[in-house]
């Protein structure tokens, strides 16, 4: 028996989970194939492919992504934010995953919330049932306390943390085979699943959430546009998050928005990154359009913090020396930052050639337009150079990237010209400077 996270995991449970997901991938695979070919076939005779009937294969992406569970449901939230490099016939469908997963039956959500407050006191005078929202790890209900204060409580789906464990031992056997190919011998796979793995297990730890709600209100107090829904730890376990409830959300589209509010918003999600990630290093690493929303006063929600991630204080100042350095256009020093940073380095690395081929990258990113910097595109660059020259990154630095890459394309929505570069300087400037709450600049979204 395998033991994750301190659990032990019995071999009949991994085989059948294995079984379950080899076989619905297998399905939904020809099922993919298929349509492929009809598309092809009708173009053959003249045609422009199929229509109708069947399902679209943003359709199909979010059944099968549903049957896998929620460690796959996570990737298809993820996925569904880069409208500015898929279809909207994919990330349409995927975007329902983001806070309409199918809901437990009501018989399991009672179950798991009467689990959760198992030998205390029922601390709800009201409790409804049905579901405000539905993600893949929990479902937020809408409850009233004994003194009145009207709340969200947030309950772990029943049963997911053995799925989450038995696909996080299937994901690290993957990653071992992988790490056995004599080309990929020298990538860090394994130390990269225990940092992000370990990272999405977490998100079944909500106390651990409940802290990381606290934090981020803490931290992010100086944005007077920026509002975290409060805790109530007193209320909270380990299944269960009961925070303030806020009311009459909007959801986060650009639509009902003019211009400039359009380019207001932008700059003040990005300001609250950005102090997230260079100077607090608390960073909120799944602001999908679940996550983030617009209040009645047209400021914005964060919401969930089950994916908070604390950033090394050596990670946090690579990261931004790297991102200032980038903006400049200094080549050389994000090279030198890089080759510092690394977890390894081959015996046989090319550190000359590394950085001249790094240097040509930033000067291209640095060159480009106003709105024309694409961070997908980049960090695929990078990341592909890292892999050729052999300098492999500390895991933790897929963190902060991760956070910018899910807001990114959401952001391109409200504003295509934004400066991703230009907008970061103001804060990295402040990086090495003590913490100063006042001194945090405040943003409205004038929405």
């Amino acid at each position: 028996m395998r033991k994750i996270t301190g659990r032990t995991l019995r071999p009949a449970g991994l085989a059948l989970r294995a079984a379950r997901v080899g076989c619905t991938v297998f399905g939904y695979g020809l099922l993919f194939g298929a349509s492929a070919a009809g598309r092809l076939l009708g173009r053959g005779r003249g045609g422009r492919g199929t229509r109708g009937g069947g399902l679209s294969d943003g359709e199909k992406w979010v059944k099968m992504l549903t049957r896998l569970g929620p460690s796959y449901i996570k990737i298809g939230q993820l996925v569904s934010t880069r409208r500015d490099m898929l279809p909207p016939a994919v990330t349409g469908p995927l975007g329902r995953l983001t806070d309409s997963a199918p809901p437990p039956s009501r018989r399991r959500v009672q179950r798991a919330v009467r689990s959760a407050y198992a030998g205390s006191h029922w601390p709800f005078r009201e409790f409804a049932w049905e579901p405000v929202a539905c993600g893949s790890i929990a479902t937020v209900h809408e409850a009233t306390t004994r003194d009145g204060r009207r709340v969200a409580v947030k309950v772990r789906r029943p049963g997911i943390q053995t799925v989450m464990e038995r696909d996080f031992a299937l994901t690290r056997a993957v990653m071992g085979a992988l790490g056995a190919v004599p080309k990929l011998r020298k990538m860090p796979f394994k130390v990269m699943h225990e940092q992000v793995g370990s990272a999405i297990l977490r998100q079944l730890d909500f106390r651990a959430e409940a802290a990381a709600l606290t934090e981020l209100r803490a931290n992010l107090s100086g944005f007077d546009n920026v509002h975290i829904p409060e805790p109530l730890p007193g209320l909270c376990t380990p299944e269960s998050v009961v925070m303030e409830y806020i009311g009459d959300l909007k959801r986060f589209e650009p639509h009902d928005l003019d211009a400039d509010s359009r380019r207001q918003v932008v700059r003040a999600v990005l300001a609250a990154v950005y102090e997230m990630l260079f100077i607090d290093g608390v960073v909120h690493c799944d602001l999908h359009p679940g996550n983030l929303y617009f209040d009645e006063r047209g400021g914005l929600v964060m919401l969930d913090a089950g994916f908070v991630i604390r950033l090394p204080d050596e990670v946090r100042r690579s990261f931004a020396d790297f991102f200032i350095n980038m903006a400049m256009g200094d080549g050389w020093t994000c090279a030198q930052i890089v080759i510092e940073s690394a977890a390894h380095i081959a015996d046989d690395c090319d550190v000359v050639g590394f950085r001249t081929a790094l240097s040509e990258l930033v000067k291209e990113a640095s060159g480009t337009r106003s709105g024309q910097f694409d961070l997908a595109r980049f960090a695929g660059r990078l990341f592909d150079l890292q892999r050729r020259f052999g300098l492999f990154p500390a895991p933790e630095f897929a963190f902060p990237l991760l956070s910018l890459l899910v807001i990114e394309g959401m952001i391109k929505d409200f504003d295509s010209g934004v400066d991703f570069q230009a907008e970061a300087v103001p804060i990295l400037r402040r990086r090495n400077m003590p913490r100063d709450r006042s001194k945090a600049s405040p943003v409205r979204s004038g929405g």
